[in-house]
C-alpha cells in the first residue's frame, strides 16, 4: 500500500551548445525553453504561437505533447487486486498505512481530521493515493458474520436465537413482510448478504439500490464508516447537478451513476441546492438508505460490515418507477417487477392485509398498462398470439431488445426474427418485416389478469367485513347478547385470514380475556374455602359483578355471583349498625360481636367491616389488659414490670386507635416516661464514671419507689446502696477494734468499696494506709529476701519449725519450704489477727525449729562426706586435680556402693541436688549436711579487696559455711531491722510480717544480750585479749619485714609477661630469705603462676598462697573450759538460726574455732573450690583476647599491675603436681606455726 505524489522531474544541466530545434541558432540563451519530457530547446519567439516570458512549473514541448495524448486512456474507478488477504493480513496492512500515513496510533486519530483529509485528496490533481477495499464479498462462498442455520456449525442456544432473529441480515430478505421472499433464486448483493472490509480512505461512490430497494448495513466491528445521504426527493436534483458539473462523462455513458465511480464533495452539491446529511457508523450500529435515496461514502479505517436489500409493501409504487426510469437509461434490470407482482397475486391468501392491499392497487395499475398496451398492436392489426411462460426463460432470452427490460406478462415478436423480441413499449424498434409476420407472445389473457385482481381485492377487503361483524359483536344490548362461542370463531377467523394487528382485533382479545378472567373469578369464589388466603375484597367482587354485566356475552355464573354480593351487603349493614349504636368500649365484647365475627370468616370474600368488628374487639381486649395491669380495677396500684409497660405500648400501637386507646396510651407514655428517666439516672450512678454521695442515691432510690413499677436499675441501685451502708458499718467495726486492723481486711474493704458505685471519702484514706503498708512489705521484702527467691517474707521471718531430713530426687534444686504465709506459725487467718497469738506462736516456733534442728543434726551426722567407690586419690585432690576427681566421682556414683560382703546398698543422697557424695564437698556448719562444689556458693576465705593484713590468723578465716535451707535470707543487720520496724509502728495497719519481724528483733535482742554477757565473762574476756595481742604481733612483724624488702608489696606476685623471667615484675617467689622454701628457681616460676590452668588475670595468687600455710598450722591458740565452750555452741547455734546479722555471732566463731585445731580439710576444700572456679572462668575467656584486665579480686592488689600473656602463652596449663604452690612470705611464730 503506498501513496505516489506527482514530482517535478524538472532537472536543468548547464549546457553550452543548447539550440533551439527551431531556428536551429543556440543564441540568446535567456530565451530558450527547454523541454522537461525530452533534451530538446526551443526559442520562446519560435513557438507557435509564440510565449513572451519562460513558463513556470514543467513545459513539454509540441512533439511530447502529441505523444501524451497518442496513449490510450487510463482506466478510472477500481481495479481488481492482484493479492489475497486474510483478516488478519489485511488488517495489519490497513493499521500500519493509517499509523504511518498519520504519524500517531490509528484509535488517536480523529474521524474529522480523516475526513478532511480524504476530501483534500479526491479534489489534489497532484497527489495520489492507492488504497484497497474488501468489497462485494459473497456470504454464501465466505461466510456471514451473522450466525445461519445452515447445518456447518453447531450453534448454540444464543446464537440460535440469533439466527431466527429478523434482524439478522440472513433472514430479514426472505421475511414475509418482505417482498423478495416471492422471488425464487438467491440473488446476490439483494438476497444474499454482501461483506465489506475496509481501511482507511476505502470508498464507495454517489449510488442508489438495484430497482430503488431499501438497502441495510451493519458494521460488525472496526473504526466507523462516514456516511453522506440525500433523500429520494432530491435524487433527480443530485443527477441533473453532476450531469451539469461533468457533461462530458455522462455523454458517453448516460447510466454512470448506477456504476460506483463517480464522487463529488458534498460541499459541492449542497453549494448547488442538493440536501445531504452525514453521519458515523460505529461498530454495532445499523445504518438503513430508503428507495431512490443516494448515498455515499467512506471508511475512517480498518472495519467489517455486511449488507442486504429488502423490499416493503410501500416499495412497490418505487419499484415500478425503477422500471420505467430503467427503460430510458437501456439499463439491465436485476429481476422482472412484474412477474414479482403476479406471482404475489397468484395467491392472494398467503399475503397479508397491507400487502395485499398494496399489491392490488399496484397489479390494477400493471392491468391497466397492459390492457392499453395491448389495445394499441390490435389497433396496428396485429392480432397472431402465443402463450409463453416467460418466468421459465433466462433472463437474457427475454429481454426487450431496445430498452433491456426483462418482459413478463408480455412481449412482441417476429417469426422471421425468432431471436429478438421487444417489449410492447417499443413495438416499432423490433424490425422491419411485414405486420402479418408480428405475433403477441403473452403470459397471461386479459381476463386471467382481471381474475387474479379480483382475488386480491376479495383478500384486501375480507378485513372491512370481519372488522362489520366485530363492531357488531361488542355493541350487543342486554338480551340480544350472543354467546362466547361467537367470539372465539371471530378471533379465529382473524388469525386463520393472517389480519393484521389492528384496534379490533385487540379489543376483541381483551373482551375474550375478560371472559376467561370472570369465569375464572366466579368459579373459585362459588367454591371458596373458610381461609382467609386467596379469598378476594368486596371491591374485587363488586368490580367482578359489573364486569360481568357489561360483557357482551352471557355468563352463566353471574346470577350466583349477584346472590353473594347481596348477602355481603347484608352484613356490612349489621356491622355498622353494632360499631355505631353501641358504645361498649369500657366493658367486654359483646356476644352479637362474636357472633358477627364469626358470619365474616364464613363469607366469601373479605369485608371491610370485618377488619373493624376485629379492632373493636382487639381495642376491648387491650383496654381491659391496660385495666388489669395498672390496678385501677380494684382502686389501688400494682407494681408492674417495666417490660409489661413497653410491651403494652407496642401492642397499643397495633391496635385500631380510638379516644379510649389514646387516653390509654397517653397514661402509659406518661409512666413510661418517668419510669424510663429514672432508669436513666440510675443507670448513670451505676456507671461508674462519676461516684455520686450516700445521701444522693438514697434520695433518688426514695423518690423511685413512689413510681408504681419495678425498675431493674432502681433496684440494682437500692441493692448498691444496702452493701455501702454494710461496708460502712464493717469500717465501724473494724477502725473500734481493740487492735489496729489486719491489712487482708482493709484490702477486702478496698476491693468492696472500688466496686460500689458510692462515694466515700473513708476509701481513699483506706487505700492510702493499705498503700503504705504494701510499701513497708516491699522494703522489708527487698531487705531480707535474695534474688529468685522463692521463700516468702513471711516464711523467712518466722522460725522454720519443720527441718527436712532430706529431699526428694525430683524436687526442684530451690524448691521453698513446704509452709506457706497463712500456716507457717501454725495459726489460722483468725488468729493471725491476735498479736498475742503471734506471739505465743512464735515462742513455740522458736523451740520447735531448735529441736528439728537438732534431730536434723543427728540424721545428717550419720552421712559419709567419702565415696567408697571413688576413684580419686587425696594426693590427687590434694595436687590440685579435684577437676579430674569430681569426673571420676561422678561416674563413679553412677552404681551403688558396695559393702565387704557384697551386699548391695544405695549411696546416702546428700545437698540441694539429692545427688550422691563428690568431691568436692562441703558440710553446712548449721545442719551438717554436705553439700557439692559446683551446687551451692560457698564462703570466701580472702576478703574481696584483696589478701587479708595477716593471713596467719586463720582463725579470722571466713570458713562458716550455711547452707541455702540455713540461711534463707540475705540476714540484714540489727540497725536495719529496726529502721523497718520505727517505720511499722507509723502505720494505722496490722500486717503478718509486721508481727513476725517484731518477734524476730525480739529474738535478736535478747540473743544478742545472753551473748554479751557470755563474752563479758573473765575467761571470754582473757581469750579476746590473747588473740588480740597475737593479731597485733604477726601485724607489727608483717610491716617490719616489709620495711625491709621494698620489692615485694603484697604476699601474692603475679607472673611477668616473659617465659623467661624478665619484664618489670618478677616471677613468684614462694619464700623469703628466711623461709625453708627459697630453693624454688626463677625458671619455674612461670609453671608456678599458672598452675590449674588459672592465668595472672584471675588473682589466683592470694588464694593458692593460703594453701602452702595449710601444713604449717599448729593446734589451738587458746584454750576453753568445757562449760564455757559447751555455752559457747550454745550460742552459735541459737545465733546461726536467726536471719540477722550480729556482730556477737561472728565474735563467738572466731573464739571456737581458735580454742580448736585448725580445720585444715575444710580450708583446702574451700581453697580449692574457689580456685576450680577462677579456672573455669578462665577457660571460658576468648582465645584471642589480648586485652589487658583487672582480676575480679581486688582493683589494687597482686596481678593488678601485670599485663597479658600472649596468645601462645594463654593456652599453658599446668597443674600442682608439678610445682609447688605460691605461697606468702612465711614469719615463724612458735605459737601459731
Amino acid at each position: 500500500m503506498k501513496m505516489r505524489l506527482r514530482r517535478n522531474l524538472n532537472n536543468p544541466q548547464c549546457v553550452d551548445s543548447f539550440v533551439c530545434r527551431m531556428c536551429g541558432r543556440g543564441d540568446d540563451d535567456e530565451k530558450l525553453l527547454p523541454c522537461d519530457g525530452c533534451d530538446d530547446n526551443y526559442h520562446i519567439f519560435c513557438l507557435l504561437p509564440p510565449l513572451t516570458d519562460l513558463p513556470k512549473g514543467n513545459w513539454k514541448c509540441p512533439k511530447c505533447v502529441a505523444e501524451e495524448c497518442k496513449k490510450p486512456a487510463e482506466a478510472f474507478g477500481f481495479e481488481q487486486a492482484t493479492r489475497e488477504y486474510t483478516l488478519q493480513s489485511f488488517g495489519e496492512m490497513a493499521d500500519a498505512f493509517k499509523a504511518d500515513y498519520f504519524n500517531m496510533p490509528v484509535h488517536m486519530v480523529p474521524t474529522e481530521l480523516v475526513e478532511r483529509e480524504f476530501w483534500r485528496l479526491v479534489s489534489s490533481i497532484e497527489e495520489d493515493v492507492v488504497v484497497e477495499y474488501g468489497a462485494d464479498i459473497h456470504s454464501k462462498e465466505f461466510g456471514s458474520g451473522f450466525p445461519m442455520n445452515n447445518g456447518k456449525k453447531t450453534l448454540t442456544k444464543e446464537e440460535e436465537e440469533y439466527a431466527r432473529s429478523g434482524w439478522n441480515l440472513n433472514v430479514m430478505p426472505v421475511l414475509e413482510q418482505s417482498l423478495l421472499c416471492h422471488i425464487n433464486g438467491d440473488i446476490s448483493g439483494m438476497k444474499v448478504p454482501w461483506l465489506y472490509c475496509g481501511m482507511v480512505f476505502s470508498a464507495f461512490c454517489w449510488h442508489i439500490e438495484d430497482h430503488w430497494s431499501y438497502s441495510i448495513n451493519y458494521l460488525h466491528w472496526g473504526e466507523p464508516k462516514t456516511w453522506y445521504g440525500v433523500p429520494s426527493v432530491a435524487a433527480e436534483r443530485l443527477e441533473a447537478v453532476m450531469k451539469k458539473l461533468t457533461p462530458e462523462l455522462f455523454e458517453y455513458q448516460p447510466d454512470l451513476l448506477h456504476q460506483l465511480v463517480t464522487i463529488m464533495n458534498p460541499n459541492i452539491l449542497m453549494s448547488h441546492g442538493v440536501p445531504v446529511v452525514r453521519t458515523n457508523q460505529c461498530a454495532g450500529e445499523f445504518v438503513i438508505t430508503f428507495p431512490r435515496a443516494y448515498h455515499s461514502g467512506f471508511n475512517q479505517g480498518y472495519n467489517f460490515a455486511e449488507a442486504v436489500n429488502f423490499c416493503t409493501a410501500d416499495w412497490l409504487p418505487a419499484g415500478r418507477s425503477c422500471i420505467d426510469h430503467y427503460r430510458r437509461l437501456r439499463r439491465y434490470c436485476v429481476f422482472s417487477h412484474e412477474e414479482l407482482t403476479c406471482k404475489m397475486a397468484a395467491t392472494p391468501e398467503k399475503l397479508d392485509l397491507n400487502l395485499a392491499a398494496a399489491t392490488h392497487r399496484e397489479m390494477f395499475s400493471i392491468v391497466q398498462e397492459e390492457r392499453k398496451l395491448r389495445k394499441g398492436l390490435m389497433e396496428r392489426g396485429i392480432t397472431e398470439a402465443e402463450r409463453e411462460a416467460f418466468e421459465l426463460l433466462p433472463d437474457d432470452e427475454r429481454q426487450c431488445d431496445k430498452c433491456k427490460t426483462t418482459c413478463f406478462l408480455s412481449a412482441l415478436a417476429c417469426s422471421n426474427c425468432p431471436e429478438r423480441l421487444v417489449c410492447l413499449y417499443h413495438t416499432q424498434d423490433l424490425c422491419n418485416c411485414p405486420t402479418e409476420k408480428l405475433y403477441l407472445r403473452y403470459r397471461y389473457t386479459l381476463d386471467e389478469l382481471l381474475a387474479m385482481l379480483h382475488r386480491l381485492k376479495v383478500r384486501s377487503e375480507s378485513f372491512d367485513s370481519w372488522a362489520n361483524r366485530v363492531k357488531e359483536a361488542l355493541e350487543q344490548e342486554e338480551g340480544n347478547k350472543i354467546g362466547i362461542a361467537d367470539l372465539e370463531l371471530l378471533k379465529t377467523e382473524a388469525a386463520e385470514r393472517k389480519f393484521p394487528d389492528n384496534e379490533l382485533l385487540r379489543k376483541l382479545n381483551t373482551v375474550l380475556k375478560d371472559i376467561e378472567r370472570c369465569q375464572k373469578t366466579s368459579t373459585e369464589l362459588l367454591s371458596h374455602s373458610n381461609s382467609s388466603e386467596g379469598r378476594m375484597t368486596f371491591a374485587e367482587l363488586k368490580s367482578l359483578v359489573e364486569t360481568m354485566q357489561n360483557l357482551p356475552c352471557v355468563i352463566s355464573q353471574l346470577e350466583q355471583a349477584q346472590a353473594v354480593l347481596r348477602t355481603v351487603e347484608d352484613f356490612q349493614s349489621q356491622a355498622q349498625t353494632l360499631a355505631s349504636d353501641r358504645d361498649w368500649r369500657r366493658d367486654s365484647p359483646p356476644e352479637e360481636l362474636h357472633s358477627l365475627l364469626e358470619r365474616g370468616a364464613q363469607l366469601p370474600v373479605l369485608v371491610p367491616e370485618c377488619e373493624t368488628l376485629q379492632g373493636l374487639k382487639e381495642q376491648g381486649l387491650w383496654l381491659a389488659e391496660v385495666r388489669r395491669t395498672l390496678g385501677t380495677e380494684g382502686g389501688e396500684r400494682q407494681e408492674v414490670m417495666l417490660d409489661v409497660l413497653r410491651n403494652l405500648m407496642e401492642a397499643g400501637c397495633n391496635v385500631p386507635q380510638s379516644v379510649s386507646v389514646e387516653t390509654a396510651m397517653a397514661e402509659l407514655q406518661e409512666l413510661l416516661t418517668i419510669a424510663e428517666r429514672w432508669e436513666e439516672k440510675a443507670q448513670i450512678c451505676l456507671e461508674h464514671r462519676q461516684k455520686h454521695p450516700l445521701s444522693t442515691l438514697e434520695a433518688i432510690v426514695n423518690e423511685a419507689q413512689l413510681i408504681p413499677v419495678k425498675l431493674p436499675n432502681i433496684l440494682a441501685l437500692q441493692g448498691c446502696l444496702t452493701r455501702a451502708q454494710a461496708w460502712v458499718t464493717d469500717l465501724e467495726e473494724i477502725q473500734n477494734g481493740e487492735h489496729y486492723p489486719c491489712l487482708d481486711d482493709l484490702e477486702g474493704l478496698v476491693a468492696i468499696g472500688r466496686d460500689l458505685p458510692v462515694y466515700m471519702e473513708e476509701l481513699r484514706q483506706l487505700e492510702l494506709q493499705v498503700a503504705s503498708a504494701h510499701s513497708w512489705r516491699e522494703k522489708a521484702t527487698k531487705t531480707f529476701l535474695k534474688k529468685s527467691s522463692q521463700h516468702s517474707l513471711l516464711e523467712v521471718l518466722c522460725p522454720c519449725a519443720k527441718r527436712r531430713e532430706r529431699r526428694d530426687e525430683m524436687e526442684a534444686l530451690d524448691d521453698p519450704l513446704e509452709d506457706s504465709d497463712t500456716n507457717t506459725l501454725g495459726l489460722s487467718a483468725h488468729d493471725l489477727r491476735d498479736p498475742a497469738a503471734i506471739v505465743m506462736a512464735f515462742k513455740e516456733g522458736e523451740q520447735q525449729e531448735k529441736e528439728a534442728l537438732l534431730r536434723l543434726q543427728t540424721v545428717n551426722m550419720c552421712k559419709s562426706g567419702q565415696n567408697s567407690a571413688g576413684g580419686s586419690s587425696l594426693e590427687e585432690k590434694e595436687n590440685g586435680r579435684w577437676d579430674d576427681a569430681m569426673e571420676t566421682d561422678t561416674s563413679s556414683h553412677s552404681e551403688n556402693s558396695v559393702t565387704e560382703n557384697g551386699n548391695h546398698t544405695p549411696a546416702p543422697q546428700v545437698c540441694v541436688c539429692s545427688a550422691q557424695p563428690r568431691a568436692p564437698q562441703l558440710r553446712c556448719h548449721l545442719c551438717k549436711d554436705w553439700f557439692h562444689g559446683g551446687c551451692v556458693a560457698f564462703p570466701s576465705l580472702l576478703p574481696s579487696s584483696g589478701s587479708p593484713e595477716n593471713p596467719l590468723c586463720w582463725w579470722d578465716w571466713d570458713s562458716r559455711f550455711l547452707c541455702p535451707r540455713c540461711q534463707r535470707s540475705r540476714r540484714p543487720r540489727l540497725e536495719t531491722i529496726l529502721a523497718l520496724l520505727v517505720a511499722l509502728q507509723r502505720l494505722p495497719v496490722r500486717l503478718p510480717e509486721g508481727e513476725a519481724l517484731q518477734c524476730l528483733t525480739e529474738r535478736a535482742i535478747t540473743w544478742q544480750g545472753r551473748a554479751k554477757e557470755a563474752l563479758e565473762t573473765p575467761e571470754l574476756q582473757g581469750v579476746l585479749q590473747r588473740l588480740q595481742e597475737l593479731k597485733e604481733t604477726l601485724r607489727q612483724e608483717a610491716e617490719r619485714e616489709n620495711g625491709e624488702e621494698k620489692k615485694v608489696r603484697s604476699s601474692v606476685i603475679v607472673l611477668s609477661d616473659s617465659e623467661g623471667g624478665e619484664g618489670e615484675e618478677g616471677v613468684i617467689d614462694l619464700t623469703d630469705q628466711k623461709s625453708p622454701k627459697k630453693k624454688s628457681k626463677e625458671s619455674n616460676g612461670t609453671q608456678a603462676g599458672c598452675e590449674n590452668g588459672i592465668n595472672k588475670k584471675s588473682n589466683v595468687t592470694g588464694v593458692a598462697s593460703l594453701l602452702a600455710l595449710l601444713p604449717l598450722l599448729k593446734g589451738e591458740v587458746v584454750e576453753l573450759l568445757p562449760a564455757s565452750r559447751e555455752q559457747l555452741e550454745e550460742l552459735q547455734l541459737e545465733g546461726d538460726l536467726l536471719e540477722v546479722s550480729l556482730d556477737q555471732s561472728l565474735t563467738i566463731h572466731r573464739v571456737l574455732q581458735a580454742a580448736s585445731p585448725p580445720p585444715t580439710d575444710t580450708l583446702r576444700t574451700l581453697i580449692q573450690i574457689e580456685l576450680i572456679e577462677q579456672r573455669r572462668s578462665s577457660r571460658g575467656r576468648a582465645k584471642d583476647s589480648k586485652r589487658k584486665r583487672k582480676s575480679h579480686r581486688g582493683g589494687s592488689g597482686e596481678g593488678a599491675g601485670g599485663r597479658s600473656l600472649d596468645s601462645s602463652e594463654s593456652k599453658k596449663t599446668c597443674t600442682l603436681k608439678h610445682s609447688t604452690p605460691p605461697q606468702l612470705p612465711v614469719h615463724t611464730n612458735p605459737e601459731i606455726l
